[in-house]
């Protein structure tokens, strides 16, 4: 009997995957244990092993292709079996996805029928447009036309204020302004009733009322004539526009200048005077157009009040890289973090001297080699021994002193970051420890960190110093209640024994939870911290 087998959960966070490689085809036999597939997850890209024996009939997930965690992933059975059954769940969906789309089809007829009867001949409903990506709502800051004025296509009709700006707004049809559904200052959501325009005389005042019932439908039922209608064809649209460009009234010496919003801030920012510039709108008001089709005479005057900025041709491009299971989780995991968690920060700064030597005398020991970081990693464990507050884990019922020591050491990889876990930090040797990491830095590049190598940690250490970082501040890696940034060591003159000299000096930053360490807390860690890594002899002793 064929078998569906599901994207698996591979994580304790994994909410989908991704196939990077099927190592099995349509038609290949399989054994349990067989390796299926190569799931790549929020953490890493593990092999998937199958649970069944029997033939791969189907796969529902390509390679390069995500799913949720329990989707089908792919069905395994005896050869030639059939399995339409299970694709199309037993029969029983495609009749009801054919009864749903018959009856979303009839809809809409439905709701024509009355909305067409609503609609007077010849009427057209203006709803608030979209004048920006973002918009979601606008206010109309000033009508330029009232009811019972003659509306033109290419007529500017209102001045809508956006969520980024003031825009002028255009009529895309001809006859009277029969109704005005938003009065200035008055704010609306997009395709709400803004106005009602139609032939001179026509009683609209169903429409307006009713308009709240159907706000999508009407404009787009009214459109439909206006397209049919010999007044309305692209070319004649044009030509209101391209004609009243070339008449600009020009405004009379020390006459009342009248200027759109838009237009007086576009002016303004090409240095125009708005009394030079010729308006084209209604009673000889300054638009848009007129601003962008506008040249200065002499070059003199534009520089008085400054001169225009040259404009700069160039091609815009981009590309969208789709977001990886790794990067949707960091973004996932750290927002929640910074967001939920009330952070708070310690900098300080340590003397690298002693440090510095002692590494160079440890790895003069042949077979041996220690880094800064391994440094840290060891003197931070033995801080928190003395320290378990700092050592803490929050949840929402209750918060874990951990006695035991496992640093999370993030480690930079192509697609984001992960972070390996030194388990027992406290109790390793620095060497143990300088392996471990290297072994895990070697296993993250090639994504073959296990999960249990990356779960458990109860403190994090972020090391950015060798990019040449001196100090940054980290998001704590929950549920961890501290994460500590480590910048590069420096040269740099410093004070001792009353006198100025060369010194090397490495910066921290200590990011910890207030609801499980307080700012006390803290700095007595960095305290002890400091004993440990400016005499590092003492953590052997």
């Amino acid at each position: 009997m064929a078998i569906v087998v599901n994207m698996p959960r591979l994580s304790d966070t994994m909410e989908e995957g991704t196939v990077a490689a099927w190592l099995k085809k349509v038609g290949d036999k399989i054994e349990e244990g067989d390796i299926l597939a190569e799931i790549e997850t929020d953490k890493a890209t593990m092999e998937f092993e199958s649970f069944n024996e029997g033939t791969l009939l189907h796969i529902g997930v390509q390679e390069g292709e995500t799913t949720k965690v329990d989707e089908l992933l792919a069905i395994i059975g005896d050869e030639g079996e059939d399995i339409s059954g299970l694709l199309n769940g037993g029969g029983s969906a495609a009749p009801a996805a054919e009864e749903t789309e018959s009856k979303s089809e009839e809809a809409p007829k439905e709701e024509a029928a009355p909305e067409a009867a609503e609609l007077p001949e010849g009427v057209i409903v203006v709803t608030m447009p979209r004048l920006s990506d973002t918009m979601e709502e606008g206010t109309v800051a000033t009508w330029l036309k009232k009811v019972g004025d003659s509306v033109e296509e290419g007529d500017i009709l209102a001045e809508i204020e956006t969520d980024k700006a003031t825009m002028e707004f255009e009529s895309f049809q001809s006859g009277t302004l029969l109704e005005i559904g938003l009065q200035e200052g008055e704010s609306a959501k997009v395709d709400s009733l803004l106005a009602i325009i139609g032939p001179a005389g026509t009683d609209v005042s169903g429409v307006a009322d009713n308009f709240g019932a159907a706000p999508a439908a009407a404009p787009a039922k009214a459109e439909a004539p206006k397209a049919a209608a010999p007044k309305k064809e692209a070319p004649k649209a044009a030509a209101p526009k391209q004609a009243a460009a070339p008449t600009p009234t020009a405004v009379p010496e020390g006459g009342r200048v009248y200027v759109s919003p838009l237009a007086k801030k576009m002016a303004e920012e090409k240095g125009f005077k708005i009394a030079d510039i010729p308006g084209s709108g209604e009673g000889g008001r300054v638009i848009k157009r007129d601003v962008e089709n506008f040249t200065p005479k002499a070059a003199a005057p534009a520089a008085a009040v400054g001169a225009p900025v040259a404009s700069v041709v160039g091609e815009e491009s981009f590309e969208e890289i789709k977001n990886s299971n790794m990067r949707k989780a960091i973004a996932k995991n750290l927002g929640k973090s910074k967001f939920t968690a009330p952070h708070y920060y310690l900098n300080v700064e340590f003397n690298m001297d002693n440090a510095i030597a002692f590494r160079k005398e440890v790895n003069a020991v042949p077979d041996t080699k220690v880094s800064f970081n391994d440094i840290v990693v060891k003197a931070c464990a033995m801080a928190l021994k003395q320290h378990p507050q700092v050592n803490s884990q929050w949840f929402d019922d209750k918060m874990k002193l951990n006695h035991h020591v496992h640093i999370g050491v993030a480690v930079a990889v192509e697609d984001g970051l992960v972070v390996p876990v030194v388990k027992f930090a406290d109790e390793q040797k620095l060497t143990n420890i300088g392996a471990a990491v290297k072994d895990f830095a070697i296993k993250a590049k090639t994504k073959k960190l296990s999960l249990e190598e990356m779960e458990g940690s109860t403190f994090t250490i972020s090391n950015l110093g060798m990019f040449g970082i001196d100090s940054f501040t980290s998001i704590i890696n929950q549920p961890n209640s501290a994460i500590l940034s480590v910048g590069a060591i420096v040269q740099k003159p410093v004070v001792k024994d009353g006198e100025i000299v060369v010194g090397n000096t490495m910066k921290l930053c200590l990011a910890a939870d207030h609801r499980t360490v307080d700012g006390a807390t803290g700095a007595q860690f960095l305290q002890t911290l400091k004993g440990f890594i400016e005499n590092p002899i003492s953590m052997l002793l």
